[in-house]
């Protein structure tokens, strides 16, 4: 029998859904895959069943439906502070997943290095490596996860064609400030590198912090190739919308990658969501406001069982250090609290390039009654 592609030999399964499907095994409370336990907006809802009586039913157009290319035009002009124009500047994927894929492939060569930054969601090493590329990763600094601009500036020096910016970052809700991201700028044009953003978490970030779109640095969107997603603004992580925005000679390029790999995102839910970008801004002000209050809910159980953690600037996620308990190897620990607490968090051993074996990632994305249940588990943690 021939053998698989090596590059499948450097990286392992998802560890993140492997810990979901743990979870369902126990019938453990799921903090570990990143996905909402509560509805869409109403209007979305609404929408969708009569797209699904409505239709439509068949192909939309490859790189995204006009209707929808439209709205999310407007609305993202409108948060960026950038003009986009939904016929250059757009394509819509199948998730937020496709469009990184994407977004490598287009900036990207077989034997090209890209720089991430570590810890790091599980996809980018993958997807770097399924483009025949090198990650290089630099380090982000706990407790506020800040970056060394020296150490960044060497990995561009070894020849880092692109960066790879998740920003407000999964999974230690750092939120880049100006300060950073203009950092990264002046590296970026310096060495002539593509910084590749995956800003899903855009809407989700708490105050003080602000998100800044490095796309919206003077001289930036010709370099910058933005990835994002309806999946976690909304509420809709099963309905794979994501879309990749760039200048039009970028996304010339990347419509030939997205064509071949997914031909194009489900037409019905394309014309559901355009109902969900038209919303007021006063829904993203809500929904700040929503998760600053979930997040706040379950730090405040975290306390209470005297767990240490970094404290979210951004997204739904929090890294808790498992270091007073006992436990030396994060994998041992996540399996025995699935089966013995009842709660699913994730090795954060995952997300680092670092021998790091002390961190658990959960996040609160969850009804209050969720999270209240999954707290009082974990009190149990709780020494004395």
């Amino acid at each position: 029998m021939p053998k698989t592609s090596a590059r499948l030999e450097v990286f392992t399964e998802s560890v993140i859904r492997g810990t979901t499907r743990l979870a369902n095994k126990h019938g453990a409370i799921n903090l570990s895959q990143g996905f909402p336990d509560f509805d869409p907006p109403e209007e979305l809802l609404l929408a969708a069943e009569r797209a699904a009586r409505h239709g439509p039913h068949q192909y939309a157009v490859t790189w995204g439906a006009p209707n929808f290319r439209k709205a999310l035009a407007a609305k993202q002009s409108r948060h960026m502070g950038i003009p986009l124009d939904p016929d250059e500047n757009i394509v819509v994927t199948c998730g937020s997943t496709e469009a990184m894929m994407v977004a490598m492939m287009t900036a990207c060569d077989p034997g090209d290095k890209v720089a991430v930054f570590s810890p790091f969601y599980e996809n980018y090493a993958a997807d770097a490596i399924l483009s025949g590329a090198e990650p290089i990763y630099v380090p982000l600094r706990p407790p506020d996860f800040t970056f060394d601009p020296e150490e960044l500036e060497r990995a561009f020096r070894r020849g880092a064609k692109a960066l790879v910016l998740c920003n407000p970052s999964n999974p230690s809700g750092k939120v880049f400030t100006r300060e950073e991201v203009s950092a990264i700028a002046r590296l970026a044009e310096k060495y002539d590198a593509y910084v590749i953003t995956d800003e899903v978490y855009e809407h989700i970030v708490y105050a003080p912090h602000e998100h800044h779109y490095i796309a919206s640095l003077p001289g930036m969107f010709e370099r910058t190739i933005c990835c994002g997603s309806l999946s976690k603004t909304y509420a809709v992580t099963g309905w794979r919308l994501g879309y990749v925005l760039a200048s039009p000679a970028v996304i010339r390029a990347a419509r030939k990658v997205h064509d071949f790999l997914t031909v194009g995102a489900a037409a019905p839910l394309q014309e559901a969501a355009v109902t969900a970008l038209e919303l007021p801004d006063v829904y993203y002000r809500d929904l700040r406001t929503k998760y600053t209050a979930l997040r706040d809910r379950f730090l405040g159980y975290l306390d209470k069982a005297g767990l240490t953690y970094s404290r979210p600037q951004g997204a739904y996620y929090v890294l808790v250090d498992i270091n007073a308990l006992g436990w030396k190897d994060d994998t041992a620990f996540s399996e025995w609290l699935i089966r013995e607490i009842g709660v699913a968090g994730v090795p954060g051993s995952s997300f680092f390039r670092e021998p790091v074996r002390h961190l658990i990632r959960f996040h609160f994305a969850k009804k209050p009654e969720t999270l209240d249940a999954a707290g009082e588990r974990l009190l149990r943690l709780r020494k004395g």
